[in-house]
């Protein structure tokens, strides 16, 4: 079944295997041990204060009272974190863990002597959003951050510095040495800013006249550079995420351009990942107090248009500036922290992290909603103490499963995947390519992937099975370019799904590809529970004009069915029926093996009995015959087939398509050898392949 093509235009066609011995099911999965853990302990970080804002302490579990959405939660973990206590005396530097981080909810219990190392520190990271600040902004962010650690910086706190400009650095590693620190903050240039933070509109209204008539929208820019922000913190986030204690990040921007919904899964992404791993964020605008003039500011032109003498120009510097402050103040209210905006004082942002981590009680509880869904969940902390003031975290987001996860998170979890350096293994997913020339440096690659059908879910839907299937895939260079991208869904939809569970489900592609030497990247989902699984591996499009012959790839077949009409150009369509790969190399005994080969500028004769056999131009003879070995026997051998004129023209090549009937093989496994040689120049070639011909079973008979 085919069911169309690709952006990139390339062939793509579905196949549901049309047989049930003939090509058995793949091995579905290895049904050895698998560990998996999972936590869905929810941290919540309490601070209690009394009347006069002192902490209150000797507070015990009995004391807190914890609602989830109105339903009451038992406490199964608590813990007091006093940074108070911690005498003035020289820390040591401390280095963070720097193993990949637990994906876990809501905040995962971490490692014994992980917990004992952080146990009583503030842990605070500096993130520079060195791509969102003018220069003159990177200075004062540097030189508050600078004043901190020589004036205000506490015996128990650990700094990390984390920068993001072309891309996301740590500086420094968590450490109280103070001249470390500063040494890092110092390394900040001036020039280090990008600040293209707040975009135009596209239009020359309300803007400065400065003779220029073409104001750029950069609309597409903010979009992406929101994300990338966002991306970055989340990432952070997630690198903390096996630290249990509270962890505070300060944000130095000057302001974040959200342009509307583009940005909102990419902002709920980097909060879960912020609540997960109990990560605070205090954002700071470094653009500090800003006065707003109706007719521009002094040191600008005036500006364009009507709207100055209107008082639109007013309204939209102040629904600009409140646009990339809203952003700030959401990342900081639901991560527990807190937005410091229009202010010229930014040692503030400091006091208020170590205000909020002086004392503080870490109380953790299990859910009683199973429900992965995703949705948000409000935490109401209570405390049986009278006129106190309480501090906490409001809600956190569930966990989703991934029927309820938001088309967005789909896509971006097929990216990450693909960009993962671990494999994906829940959905089993085999590969297979083959090469031939098309033009001198054009090569034609057909790429198969198949899944086996036992693996897809189907659900009813009338009076036929559907599912589908998400394909995604990559193709770098050399040098680890991209050359090409493949994204695309597989429908399927059959009278029942019992017989799709004994075949294989596969799937067909073609990449335009000069010589060379390629990586290739798979990654497929099934889309009812969301397993996926991943293939790559390396590929070398060889150059075969230093070849003495020139010989395409082997392609194996058990299969030929009609091509669609309209189809792109393919090798594998000969004749309007177009050649299905077997990418198992498994066949059965009551089958025809299909082979498909061709030889490129084979030798030419200039004898005068050429022209009787085909066209004057053509007179080649190539010779083929295919052997079957067992061990080191050889069990059969085809007859031979020759080849006298060039059948693929366009390709400058002569083709051969054999079809050789296997039940004269008993079951078993097989190396065959394929023989070809060009009787004109001499040249010869006797590639091999593995091959398995198993029995046909009664029970997979009926």
């Amino acid at each position: 079944m085919t069911f169309g093509r690709n952006r990139f235009g390339h062939r793509i066609v579905a196949v549901l295997l049309e047989f049930v011995l003939l090509c058995p099911p793949l091995i579905s999965r290895d049904e050895g041990y698998k560990f998996r853990v999972q936590s869905d302990l929810v941290l919540v970080n309490v601070t209690v204060r009394d009347k006069s804002g002192n902490i209150v302490q000797n507070l015990k579990p009995e004391d807190f009272t914890i609602l989830e959405d109105n339903k009451p939660q038992k406490v199964v973990s608590f813990d007091i974190e006093n940074i108070d206590a911690v005498a003035n005396q020289d820390v040591a530097q401390a280095q963070a863990p720097t193993g990949p981080p637990p994906s876990s909810p809501a905040g995962a219990t971490a490692s014994s002597n992980t917990t004992d190392q952080f146990k009583d520190r503030r842990l605070i990271v500096l993130f520079f959003d060195l791509s969102a600040m003018e220069p003159d902004e990177i200075g004062r962010a540097a030189t508050s951050a600078e004043r901190y650690v020589d004036t205000q910086m506490a015996p128990a706190d650990l700094l990390s510095i984390v920068s993001l400009g072309s891309s996301l650095l740590v500086n420094q590693d968590f450490t109280a040495d103070h001249e470390s620190l500063k040494k890092q903050l110092q390394a900040f240039s001036a020039g280090s800013g990008q600040g293209y933070e707040e975009g135009t509109t596209g239009t020359t209204e309300g803007t400065p006249d400065t003779g220029q008539p073409f104001t750029a929208d950069d609309t597409e820019y903010n979009i992406f550079n929101t994300d990338r922000r966002l991306e970055a913190l989340r990432s952070v986030a997630e690198k903390l995420s096996h630290l249990q204690q509270k962890k505070s990040l300060i944000y130095f921007s000057s302001g974040m351009d959200r342009t509307g919904i583009e940005n909102q899964s990419e902002l709920r992404a980097a909060i879960n990942a912020a609540v997960r791993s109990n990560l605070a964020i205090y954002t700071m605008d470094l653009r500090g107090l800003q006065a707003i003039v109706a007719g521009g500011e002094a040191q600008n032109a005036s500006l364009r248009g009507t709207s100055p003498y209107s008082g639109q120009s007013m309204i939209n510097a102040l629904n600009s500036n409140f646009t990339t402050q809203e952003t700030l103040v959401t990342l900081a209210s639901d991560t527990g922290g807190k937005a410091f905006l229009d202010s010229n004082d930014f040692s503030q942002v400091f006091k208020g992290v170590q205000q909020d981590t002086s004392t503080y009680y870490l109380l953790g509880y299990r859910s009683t909603n199973p429900a992965r869904d995703g949705r948000y969940r409000r935490i109401t902390v209570k405390v049986n103490v009278p006129g106190v003031k309480i501090d906490y975290r409001r809600g956190y987001y569930a966990p989703a499963d991934y029927q309820h996860s938001t088309k967005e998170d789909k896509e971006l979890q097929l990216q990450e995947q693909l960009a993962s350096e671990l494999p994906a293994t829940d959905l089993p997913l085999y590969l297979s390519a083959a090469y031939f020339r098309m033009e001198t440096r054009k090569y034609y690659v057909a790429v198969s992937l198949v899944v086996p059908g036992s693996e897809i879910p189907f659900t009813r839907n009338s009076d036929r099975d559907k599912a589908n299937l998400d394909v995604i895939g990559l193709v770098l260079d050399s040098e680890q370019h991209p050359i090409t991208r493949i994204r695309d869904t597989v429908k399927l939809a059959v009278d029942t799904s019992a017989q799709v569970r004994k075949k294989n489900v596969q799937y067909d592609t073609g990449l335009n590809l000069p010589p060379g030497k390629y990586h290739l990247k798979f990654v497929v989902r099934e889309n009812q529970t969301g397993r996926m699984g991943s293939f790559e591996t390396d590929l070398v499009v060889p150059d075969l004009k230093s070849q003495p012959l020139k010989m395409s790839s082997i392609v194996l077949a058990s299969q030929i069915q009609s091509a669609k009409k309209g189809g792109a150009p393919s090798p594998l369509i000969r004749g309007g029926e177009e050649i299905i790969p077997n990418v198992t190399h498994v066949f059965s005994a009551t089958q025809h093996l299909k082979l498909y080969y061709e030889v490129y500028d084979p030798g030419h004769t200039n004898a005068p009995q050429a022209s009787q056999t085909g066209p004057a131009n053509s007179g080649i003879h190539l010779l083929t015959s295919v052997a079957f070995f067992r061990g080191k026997a050889k069990v059969l051998e085809s007859s031979l087939v020759e080849v006298t004129e060039l059948n693929a023209r366009d390709r400058k090549a002569g083709a051969f398509q054999l079809d050789l009937p296997l039940g004269s093989l008993r079951p078993g496994f097989y190396t065959a050898q394929v023989n070809v040689i060009d009787d004109e120049s001499g040249a010869f070639l006797f590639p091999r392949f593995a091959l398995l011909i198993r029995a046909e079973s009664t029970s997979n008979a009926r």
